[in-house]
């Protein structure tokens, strides 16, 4: 069956060759074989491509005329296919190749668009779409129905925004990824006391928003108080997390589900978050750092680090904590009551 098509539009068919070439993969057997679907190891059918993960099962039959991504190990080990790309990471090529055969459907109907906005001819806007005076928006970029793209953002080539979400007093690169709900852009908690009472300080900074990054769903980030909130090239951030204001999230960072990053962090390249761990402001997160899954980090954390715990700490010395506490409790749990407290 491969993708259903009342969801998603088919792109090709694309020749195996081509894809090769597409994913940087070297290929064997039918560089003319046509494929126009993607699809699982056991159910697929002619024309359809799916990959082989190192270790996997190589001994299901497949019809000669499919195609499978597989690394050069795998590879010796197929007979069947009617075409093999062979590549160092599978499950990568297959994900460059899936996206040139197959896309969401989009929707029909028509957007507002403020007349001093920039749109280009090839970008692609759903129902209900607002945007907003001197917005630039790229060639093929995708915005979901209901987004709002507020006045002067620029959004670069090949984007996507989601449906219902948000993007103001940002300026985003190329294939930029902005999933449904998420708000980029709004004011910070910034407070001072005044005269008793709390007082919201203007927010008048931007967002920074570099290639390839992707903000999951229902995601915020909030512009800078001054300077700028910058999320570098090609960082990952997953459904429901938040960056505060003033922010700096490095090359290729992950963030896991529920993260939340107070004002003023540096993240650094290649750190990841396990889901739900958080960070005080004004910190910093080293290259390569790891935080743990609910890990509460008030200090900073150097390079290269795994941290776990709340308040965190390094993982090996949280590991022996949580060791002596679980000898301690068995060592209560066995003790014999004394006889007068029989």
């Amino acid at each position: 069956m491969g993708a259903d098509a009342r969801f998603f539009e088919r792109l090709g068919p694309l020749s195996a060759g081509d894809l090769a070439a597409l994913c940087g993969a070297e290929l064997t057997g039918d560089a003319a074989l046509a494929v126009h679907d993607v699809n699982t190891p056991s159910q697929a059918g002619a024309g359809e491509l799916f990959f082989l993960a190192k270790n996997s099962d190589t001994s299901i039959q497949t019809p000669g005329a499919c195609a499978i991504v597989a690394d050069a190990a795998t590879a010796e080990q197929l007979t069947s296919a009617g075409a093999v790309l062979i590549a160092r990471d599978p499950r990568a090529a297959f994900g460059r190749a899936c996206a040139a055969l197959l896309r969401a459907r989009d929707h029909g109907g028509e957007a507002f668009i403020h007349p001093s906005a920039s749109v280009h001819s090839a970008a692609r806007l759903s129902p209900g779409v607002v945007i907003g005076p001197d917005a630039e928006i790229g060639e093929a970029v995708e915005i979901g129905p209901g987004a709002i793209i507020g006045p002067g953002v620029v959004i670069g080539a090949r984007s996507r925004i989601g449906p219902r979400a948000v993007v103001q007093c940002a300026v985003l690169g190329e294939q930029v990824e902005i999933l449904t709900g998420a708000v980029i852009g709004e004011a910070g908690f910034g407070l001072a006391l005044d005269q008793g009472g709390l007082l919201s300080i203007p927010h008048v900074g931007r967002v920074i928003i570099e290639d390839e990054v992707v903000i999951g769903a229902n995601s915020t980030v909030d512009r800078g108080m001054i300077r700028d909130t910058i999320l570098r090239k090609a960082c990952k951030i997953d459904n429901l997390c938040h960056i505060a204001h003033n922010c700096e999230i490095g090359e290729y960072a992950v963030m896991a589900a529920f993260s939340g990053v107070s004002g003023s962090v540096h993240v650094g390249r290649g750190a990841q978050f396990g889901g739900r761990a958080g960070v005080a402001d004004h910190l910093r997160i080293g290259d390569g750092a790891r935080l743990a899954a609910f890990a509460g980090v008030m200090k900073d954390v150097p390079d290269g680090e795994t941290w776990a715990g709340s308040p965190a700490q390094p993982i090996q010395r949280f590991m022996r904590e949580i060791v002596w506490i679980r000898r301690q409790s068995g060592a209560k749990k066995s003790a014999k009551p004394k006889k007068d407290e029989q």
